[in-house]
């Protein structure tokens, strides 16, 4: 399983940009069935809330919307996460609060990996970070059969 951040998502649906297409590709596989991935119920808050300051509200909600039901089973990290979370967002000094509780919940999950084009995952020990350059991608979904 592959827990996708709220980038992934944004610029699946943005203007071009260079993780646009490999954004798209992961999108498409899970839609495909051909790739197994979730994200959390803050992911997809988060993904309302920036699309929203350029698009509108019903583009931004009908979009959020999709994602849920894609995404499905959404991860719900734990008071546990939240509290190892927290520890690692102490310990950091890249990662956000928001994003280090999104990589206890990862990690807890036992994920595969976690796409992010945010390069501070990168330092959480014990979780694999996947930023969504083309290589990148192509080699994910080889790994994973899609």
């Amino acid at each position: 399983m592959i827990v996708l951040d709220t980038t992934v998502l944004l610029y699946a649906v943005g203007t071009e940009h260079r993780f646009r297409d490999p954004c798209r590709r992961v999108v498409e596989r899970v839609a495909q069935g051909r790739l197994a991935a979730t994200t959390t119920a803050e992911v997809i808050q988060e993904f309302a809330h920036v699309r929203a300051r350029r698009r509108s509200r019903e583009d931004a909600a009908r979009l959020a919307t999709d994602y849920l039901d894609l995404l499905q089973p959404l991860l719900s990290p734990s008071e546990e996460d939240v509290r190892g979370g927290l520890a690692l967002w102490r310990r950091s000094g890249r990662l956000g609060a928001f994003d280090a509780v999104l990589a206890e919940g990862a990690r807890t999950a036992r994920a595969d990996a976690l796409i992010s084009a945010d390069a501070a995952f990168g330092d959480v020990s014990g979780l694999r970070h996947v930023v969504p350059t083309q290589e990148a991608v192509d080699a994910l979904l080889v790994a994973h059969g899609s």
